[in-house]
């Protein structure tokens, strides 16, 4: 089930988290690493963890398995391969075939495994540095959670949401008080 949508200064206090999950993980990696690019899928998955932190896609378990594997997958065939198509596809393809198989499915992990496939040959300090990085995912997942029950609590469970409609009078919108 989905969560309802908020009012937009509601919506935009739950995006404030994976925002600023991303912006520190940005700023780490700037200070420990140059290689941006292999952690662009974390701000997917981080997006995604906003647009439905108790989605299962978006478990603790989910995420920490198809990420870390996505990663050992591109960085063993870039090994084995080189940087090229053909590390990258068998990449793609064996993350989106260990996911289903292992019921972890986290559509950013396929754009981890190409990273890693394409780059990896920078050393081992990047999956390590990677695995920290999905461990702030992992927290932001888990203060995601707190701040949506916490919002719940707080929020009158009678109160129409911004834009919704009105059960009295369906043609009009409810208003905010």
């Amino acid at each position: 089930m989905t969560r309802s949508r908020l009012s937009n200064k509601a919506e935009l206090l739950l995006a404030l988290l994976p925002t600023l999950t991303v912006l520190v993980m940005l700023w780490l990696l700037e200070l420990l690493s140059n290689q941006r690019l292999l952690f662009a899928s974390l701000a997917s998955s981080a997006f995604l963890i906003y647009l439905d932190p108790t989605h299962r896609t978006n478990s603790t378990r989910t995420l920490i398995i198809s990420q870390l594997s996505a990663a050992g997958i591109g960085y063993s065939l870039h090994a084995l391969l080189g940087s090229g198509y053909a590390a990258a596809a068998l990449a793609m393809v064996l993350t989106i075939g260990l996911m289903v198989l292992l019921n972890v499915m986290h559509p950013p992990a396929v754009g981890t495994a190409l990273s890693f496939a394409f780059r990896a040959g920078e050393g081992e300090g990047n999956l390590l540095l990677f695995g920290l990085a999905v461990g702030l995912v992992v927290v932001l997942v888990l203060l995601q959670r707190g701040s949506g029950y916490l919002l719940g609590r707080l929020t009158p469970a009678s109160a129409p949401q911004r834009g919704a409609i009105d059960p009295i009078s369906p043609t009009s919108p409810a208003t905010d008080a």
